[in-house]
């Protein structure tokens, strides 16, 4: 394709599984590929590297402004680190931050943007940015919702979880490939398959499924356990929590539930979120 294919989601997703995906698919080795090393074929959008490197300033003095102007540059740094297409992670919604574009129309060749359940989504945020349930619930509702910046981080912008999702959907249909969570789980060699269509790569059935054993959930897990996991956030015991759908049965009060599909509801519905007794 040739630019960036962008990874997006809203946090604690599915993100990193796609990554890690991409990662043992393309390298094809004999052993699940180390998860330290995923920024080998996967850029972290946002890292305060490039906002120092092209300002030539310590990031910590540099106005939020400053900060958004960068961001064209610094996508097509991105964009120029390899001759064909390069992956860049993200968070970001499909929006501008001080009239700039969080996401650089010129040098995007397309997105892969995967979907998940916010019932479940607010389980695992909570736990990855040490807040209460109730917190990540305002969290997914507050339009001007952002994660907070780390000592290597930008500030992900991210609207609500609803917003974010509506706003990559606008992306025409043949440069956006859409995935959910738990089909992810549920259908995974169709799913990833699909995956790797989009991408124009054609592996052999015992690639594909190779590459999909070697990411799964129980594999990254274990990896974790035994060497850590850099992107592990200081406020969580673990990144590789639980990844399973419908924890939120029994996690969840009703209450809570209610509230969440109150406000995204549309979004739920168009992605077959909605609980069955609060179906309208």
């Amino acid at each position: 394709m040739g630019g960036i294919i962008w990874l997006a989601s809203y946090p604690k997703s599915g993100n990193t599984w796609l990554r890690t995906f991409l990662h043992n698919l393309l390298l094809n080795t004999d052993q699940p590929a180390n998860l330290n090393e995923l920024t080998k074929l996967t850029i972290g959008d946002g890292n305060k590297f490039w906002y120092e490197k092209f300002s030539g300033k310590p990031f910590d003095s540099l106005s939020e402004e400053e900060v958004a102007a960068l961001i064209p540059r610094i996508h097509k740094a991105y964009s120029q680190t390899r001759s064909d297409s390069v992956f860049v992670k993200t968070h970001s919604g499909l929006g501008s931050y001080f009239d700039v574009p969080l996401i650089t129309p010129e040098y995007t060749a397309g997105a892969i943007y995967i979907v998940r359940n916010p019932l479940d989504v607010v389980i695992s945020l909570s736990d990855h940015y040490g807040m209460s349930i109730d917190m990540g619930i305002e969290m997914l509702a507050n339009p001007q919702g952002h994660s907070a910046a780390t000592d290597r981080k930008v500030v992900d912008h991210l609207g609500s979880w609803s917003a974010h999702v509506d706003s990559w959907m606008v992306m025409k249909k043949p440069f956006l490939h859409v995935m959910r969570y738990e089909d992810m789980l549920y259908k995974p060699e169709k799913t990833f398959g699909a995956v790797a269509k989009f991408l124009g790569i054609k592996p052999p059935k015992e690639r594909l499924r190779k590459a999909i054993k070697f990411s799964s959930f129980a594999a990254s897990r274990k990896q974790e356990e035994e060497k850590g996991f850099i992107e592990q956030s200081d406020k969580a015991e673990r990144f590789f929590r639980v990844g399973k759908a419908g924890q939120w049965k029994t996690a969840l009060t009703p209450s809570q539930v209610e509230q969440i599909v109150e406000v995204h509801y549309d979004v739920m519905e168009k992605f077959k979120y909605i609980p069955p007794n609060l179906k309208k």
